[in-house]
């Protein structure tokens, strides 16, 4: 399977990694606030030296708050991408001195006006946690870039209360299958969507434990499984024994690296993650679990 993303495309034989940079001071981890576009790039520099395979790039945080503006959020988000999109991976790098390939960028933003102008800046994906809207849709099928469905039930940066499904996975299913349908609709080729069940985003803690269980009935729709979960709160909740006294962001990496393990087990594509660590447990679980060799 390959992932089209504009004019180029990621293979998918195994798992990789989006490394995730955020042009911001509030974002849930303390260890991944960039703060500003010149120290994202710097951090973005690192984790390409790291081995990640492309970069998820943001400048507002996903956590409930006011809504930002697409001129402020642009003047974070726009710099860090022109400059990581800039960056090449495996430059002179063996005999031949061929110059290596462009550093994927994604850009992790749920407003079209943003995403237009991230696009027209280097990115060649969009990151989006609002589940998507008709303007979205068709300015990805003009682009022609990449696209990132994530579930939700309602706006970004709401708080919500955990809703009741019967069967999470069996209703996340159907909602995949429409709103893909009306991107198909729309022009959005199905080679330029990856699916992300949205763990943490209304769901409770053990809606997310049987989403993971299940992320093969996710898979089964045949389209890149894109998992965000690095850090998550599941994971605190999970780690601390309940939802009250879970775990701060801190220490949730040791978990993040299991939850990362199981999800290559369960057939993720792309892992959304933090940490060097949670790298290396993608990297080996792809090899065990694949037919790649690494």
């Amino acid at each position: 399977m390959e992932w089209r993303l504009g004019d180029s495309g990621l293979d998918l034989t195994l798992p990789l990694a989006a490394g995730i940079v955020n042009v911001t001071v509030d974002s849930m981890f303390e260890g991944a606030r960039s703060g500003t576009p010149e120290q994202a790039i710097a951090d973005g520099i690192g984790l390409v030296e790291a081995g990640f395979d492309m970069l998820d790039v943001g400048a507002v945080a996903a956590r409930s708050g006011p809504p930002v503006s697409a001129d402020e959020e642009c003047a974070a988000l726009l710099p860090a991408i022109a400059g990581m999109a800039a960056l090449e991976v495996g430059a002179d790098d063996g005999e031949d001195g061929e110059a290596g390939g462009r550093v994927p960028v994604s850009a992790d933003t749920f407003q079209v006006a943003v995403a237009r102008r991230a696009l027209d800046a280097g990115a060649c994906c969009v990151n989006d946690i609002s589940g998507g809207c008709e303007e979205m849709f068709e300015l990805v099928a003009a682009r022609g870039c990449g696209y990132v469905l994530m579930h939700i039930e309602g706006p970004p940066r709401v708080d919500r209360p955990w809703r009741e499904y019967g069967d999470v996975v069996g209703y996340m299913v159907r909602w995949f299958e429409e709103r893909v349908e009306r991107m198909r609709e729309l022009g959005v080729g199905e080679d330029q969507i990856a699916i992300d069940p949205g763990l943490d985003f209304d769901l409770s803690p053990e809606q997310d434990l049987e989403i993971m269980r299940r992320l093969g009935e996710l898979k089964a729709l045949g389209l890149p499984l894109y998992v965000s979960l690095s850090r998550k709160d599941f994971i605190g909740a999970v780690l601390a024994g309940s939802w009250e006294e879970r775990l701060p962001a801190a220490e949730r990496e040791w978990g993040t690296v299991a939850a990362t393990t199981l999800a290559v087990r369960a057939g993720a594509d792309i892992l959304r993650i933090h940490d060097r660590s949670s790298l290396q447990a993608m990297r080996l679980a792809g090899v065990v679990c694949g037919d790649g060799v690494g």
